[in-house]
């Protein structure tokens, strides 16, 4: 799994390294019950400390996409969690300033729908194309 950290930008190196991890089992690229790089590896590897990759990985625990286990480490659940309505209404909020700025940008419906698609089928290019 090759995961970089960007020490210049403004998202914090957990967030990133959460949304790394999110991206890479999205995508195929980790496994459900493949294990992650031990906490000690990982921070060394990218050069960041301990406490932020174990920030990470109690954030990707609790939104229920990896178990921590004494030995075996971290872990991909093999059960990922389902887009329930709280997802779904945490999602929107989510969402919201960032169609908001869209539409001060002047994009288009059109153009933030295609972007979100183009997105998606980056990161899931196997998901099959909805026949509209």
């Amino acid at each position: 799994m090759l995961i970089a950290v960007n020490l210049q930008s403004d998202v914090p190196l957990y967030t990133q390294l959460t949304n790394q991890i999110i991206e890479g089992i999205a995508s195929g690229r980790l496994a459900p019950g493949e294990a992650l790089p031990s906490v000690r590896s990982l921070s060394s590897d990218l050069g960041i400390n301990m406490h932020t990759v174990n920030k990470a990985y109690a954030a990707l625990k609790q939104e229920g996409y990896v178990e921590i286990h004494r030995q075996k480490g971290v872990v991909i659940q093999h059960e990922l969690p389902i887009a329930d309505e709280t997802y779904r209404a945490s999602l929107a909020e989510r969402l919201r300033p960032l169609v908001s700025e869209a539409i001060c940008r002047r994009m288009t419906e059109a153009e933030l729908l295609a972007l979100c698609t183009a997105l998606y089928r980056q990161i899931h290019p196997d998901y099959p194309a909805s026949s509209d």
